[in-house]
């Protein structure tokens, strides 16, 4: 009989005086990853009974807009390469990856390439 596992990931969030968040650290223990700091979190979760994604999207007050415009380029890239993994669909994965060229081009991220 197969033994059946849980793993946590936590995440905690300082918030200042007016709840805008001011620090963001989590952890994933059997990741390696121990109460490590990030500027900004966006979590996606599929609520099965009533078909929609639930999200939680955080970012600290003092998260710089040219690495938030980079961190949303490297999801939209990374969510291009799970959906190929998670239906095997290549030609709108590849759509999606024309987008976010699209995306890096007009923000300007892939200067000097």
């Amino acid at each position: 009989m197969d033994k059946k596992k849980t793993s946590t990931i936590s995440i905690d969030v300082t918030l200042d005086a007016n709840k805008i968040p001011e620090k963001l650290n989590w952890s994933a223990k059997d990741g390696g990853v121990d109460n490590d700091e990030s500027k900004a979190i966006f979590l996606s979760v599929w609520d099965h009974k009533t078909k929609e994604a639930l999200r939680i999207d955080l970012w600290t007050k003092d998260m710089p807009m040219d690495e938030m415009k980079v961190f949303f380029h490297q999801t939209l890239s990374a969510m291009a390469n799970t959906f190929e993994r998670a239906t095997n669909d290549v030609k709108m994965s590849a759509t999606m990856r024309d987008f976010c060229d699209y995306f890096a081009e007009k923000l300007e991220l892939k200067k000097g390439n």
